[in-house]
């Protein structure tokens, strides 16, 4: 028996023949069934690469795994300082600046320094290192070293210069000299006897401690001068008459022949002296006097030991070989 299938219906579309089907029909049926059973896609598998980082290269197969690094323990945090003022910043200290050099005649060479100073022996003894000099020290070397007399000559006359502060610093230049080499110092011994009679008390100083050296190395140059220290020597300063009287003491051990000159003026300074003063003095010049200056000057002093304190007229008498009498109580 003959199938029968069932006619197609068409839209009832003015204008259209039926059984007829349009193409916007046809178009969405056919995208309406791609939608439904859509086509399996062709896929091609891709081959993976092995993860390389950077500096490292991939394990080789059958390999033993690489030991794990090891973490590096954190820092600790650092305090909170919540509320707490911040610590103040220690302030930077000023560079000292170096002061002016005050003359150029004093300013010191590379040569300044002496071997065989002083102080060298000692240091050598000791272990230790010798310490530099400086300032008048430095300058009063150099010129001993190269025995420099044209600068002898030089500091002789600034040491009587009119401006303090120029004898001030060839006093001290001097003065160091005078401890190393005092034979240098001898040509300028009239400079000495002028400045030990001044006002100025760093030359004075200076000059006191010169003259004595300058009267047992040169006594023939000191006495000329005689006269005027002898006539001088009420006006000098404290300082001046101690240089004055030690000088007169070693013009008398030099020579007896300077004795009966300088009598007067001994026997003068040993009755004005202060108490502690005379003890000193008595020290010094009754050693060098012999004969009847010796006398005179022993007498001069046993006469103010009953009027002195107790205790420097003790010294005194000690020296002089006396007895003191006994205080009634």
């Amino acid at each position: 028996m003959p199938r029968k299938v069932a006619p197609k219906t068409a839209s009832k579309t003015p204008g259209q023949k039926p059984g007829v089907v349009s193409g916007g029909a046809r178009a969405t049926q056919s995208s309406t069934t791609r939608r439904a059973n859509p086509a399996p896609r062709a896929t091609t598998p891709m081959k993976t690469k092995p993860a390389v980082q950077a500096g490292k290269q991939a394990p080789k197969p059958g390999a033993p795994p690489a030991p794990k690094a090891e973490a590096t323990p954190a820092a600790p945090p650092a305090p909170k300082t919540d509320g707490m003022p911040a610590a103040a910043k220690p302030a930077s200290i000023p560079p000292v600046e170096t002061p002016p050099i005050l003359a150029a005649a004093f300013t010191e060479s590379d040569s300044g320094a002496a071997d065989g100073g002083p102080g060298d022996a000692l240091n050598t003894l000791s272990g230790a290192e010798p310490k530099a000099l400086s300032g008048a020290g430095a300058v009063a070397a150099g010129i001993v070293a190269e025995l420099q007399t044209t600068q002898i000559t030089t500091l002789g006359a600034q040491l009587v210069d009119e401006r303090p502060a120029m004898a001030t610093q060839a006093a001290r230049v001097l003065e160091e000299v005078l401890s190393i080499k005092p034979e240098m110092l001898v040509t300028i011994i009239d400079r000495f006897v002028t400045g030990v009679l001044g006002e100025n008390a760093r030359v004075v100083q200076t000059c006191a401690a010169a003259l004595p050296h300058m009267a047992r190395l040169a006594p023939a140059r000191v006495a000329r001068h005689l006269q005027l220290l002898t006539d001088s020597f009420s006006a000098a300063s404290p300082l001046g008459k101690d240089g004055l009287v030690r000088t007169f003491a070693a013009l008398c051990s030099a020579s007896v022949a300077y004795q009966k000159r300088l009598e007067p003026v001994l026997d003068l300074a040993l009755g004005q002296a202060d108490p502690k003063t005379l003890v000193r003095w008595t020290e010094i010049v009754l050693p060098a006097l012999k004969g009847e200056p010796h006398a005179r000057a022993r007498s001069v002093v046993e006469a103010r030991v009953a009027d002195l304190p107790r205790p420097i007229a003790q010294k005194l008498a000690d020296f002089l070989g006396i007895k003191l009498r006994r205080i009634s109580p």
